[in-house]
């Protein structure tokens, strides 16, 4: 492994080492298309885990699952397919859903929890309209989807919202009063099916780490090496949950 490793290592150029090689403390990468920062995330983790540092203890989570797909291959012909399949890799999505299979009894959810789709987050939110005997031309179905998605990105909870004298001004001010009822009827339905939407695995998760301390330290403890790849489309939810976003970083700059 180390002469494969070494053999590939010698191909990056000047800028691309810096990071390959720094093992402790956090880091962020500047680079632009093409500049070699994927090369540079795979060979870092393929490094540290030559220097043995345990696959369990390293989460790369990258922007498409194809992403992570190619990345576990190029690490697997480095380290071998044994070492690469322990790597907690993916996207946020896909890593999260992977945590709230083993907490989801502490949010009240079954471990086999369904993971709604586009369409069928659509569908239950057209529904609800549907019931609510609303304007379907004021209460389109994706705008308010897309509504309660933007909710749950920014951790609005539906308790929140009703906190919130300006989120509900605002949607009344688009005709549109009953967004609040609809995204509460969208949430306990969702719930009594044992089910969440792609932002709830964001949302959840945040409520997970915030609510159990003792989980929080579990996956703090767990994962030593925490790589990010295209960091700068973290949303909201997702940058809370980083655990570097109020560390100070070293720079290299590609």
């Amino acid at each position: 492994m180390e002469n494969l490793l070494k053999t590939h290592l010698n191909t990056l150029n000047e800028a691309q080492i810096g990071p390959t090689l720094h093992k402790e403390g956090p880091l962020i990468v500047i680079a632009g298309a093409g500049s070699g920062k994927t090369r540079v995330l795979t060979y870092r983790i393929a490094y540290l885990m030559s220097q043995g540092i345990d696959s369990f203890s390293i989460l790369a989570l990258t922007f498409t699952n194809k992403a992570s797909r190619e990345m576990k291959f190029r690490i697997a012909e480095l380290v071998g397919e044994s070492e690469a399949k322990n790597l907690w890799m993916g996207t946020f999505h896909s890593v999260f859903a992977r945590i709230l299979r083993e907490e989801a009894d502490k949010l009240g959810y079954p471990r086999n929890f369904t993971i709604y789709d586009t369409q069928d987050s659509n569908r239950l939110v057209s529904s609800i309209i549907k019931e609510m005997e609303l304007d379907k031309d004021i209460y389109k179905f994706k705008q308010i989807k897309n509504r309660i998605s933007a909710f749950k990105n920014s951790l609005i909870t539906v308790k929140a919202y009703f906190k919130d004298s300006e989120l509900q001004e605002a949607d009344a001010m688009s005709r549109r009063p009953k967004v609040g009822e609809i995204y509460k009827e969208y949430v306990d339905r969702c719930f009594k099916a044992g089910a969440m939407d792609f932002d709830d695995l964001l949302l959840k998760t945040n409520e997970l780490l915030n609510m159990y301390p003792e989980v929080l330290a579990k996956y703090q403890n767990r994962f030593r090496y925490i790589m990010v790849d295209e960091y700068q489309d973290t949303n909201h939810s997702q940058y809370l949950i980083d655990p570097c976003y109020q560390t100070n970083f070293k720079i290299f700059v590609l």
